[in-house]
């Protein structure tokens, strides 16, 4: 977070000059302190940011492809004229332990089309569907798999 810090001090002087560059380690030393002592910021959290960074690239491919495949699936929903959906509120628990990645595997399913997050409470999900068929394997997905390894610590 401290070299992010730094390289927005940077960018946003415009240039390079070893003055800026001084003030600016001043100031992101200066920030990078005051997120740590009062809002629960820690070295070792920025550790595992850096450490889950391939994993979160990751994620954000996986999450690509799932919507191209859900775009696919509800066009073809919409377009043929003999199928009729069939709306589902589908609940499932999931074992993911920390808020940050219950809140990403929420925004992944309600940026998925044909699924909306419906609500997230402790470990339920409740998630209305297009069609029952868009629900199945909800709870096993491959957004839950990298966000399990991401809580593991990339493991």
């Amino acid at each position: 977070m401290f070299l992010l810090f730094l390289g927005f001090w940077i960018l946003l002087n415009g240039r390079f000059t070893w003055e800026i560059l001084l003030f600016g380690l001043a100031v992101a030393v200066a920030v990078y302190w005051f997120i740590c002592r009062f809002m629960d910021y820690s070295l070792k959290k920025d550790f595992l940011l850096y450490k889950n960074t391939g994993l979160f690239l990751v994620f954000l491919g996986i999450l690509v492809r799932e919507i191209a495949k859900a775009n696919m699936g509800v066009l073809r929903l919409i377009l043929s004229p003999k199928y009729v959906p069939e709306p589902a509120l589908i609940y499932f628990k999931t074992d993911l332990k920390s808020g940050i990645c219950k809140v990403l595997l929420a925004n992944s399913i309600t940026l998925t089309p044909g699924t909306i997050t419906v609500s997230v409470e402790g470990d339920e999900f409740c998630v209305h569907c297009l069609d029952k068929g868009m629900a199945e394997g909800m709870e096993n997905s491959d957004f839950v798999r990298i966000l399990r390894r991401m809580e593991a610590g990339g493991k």
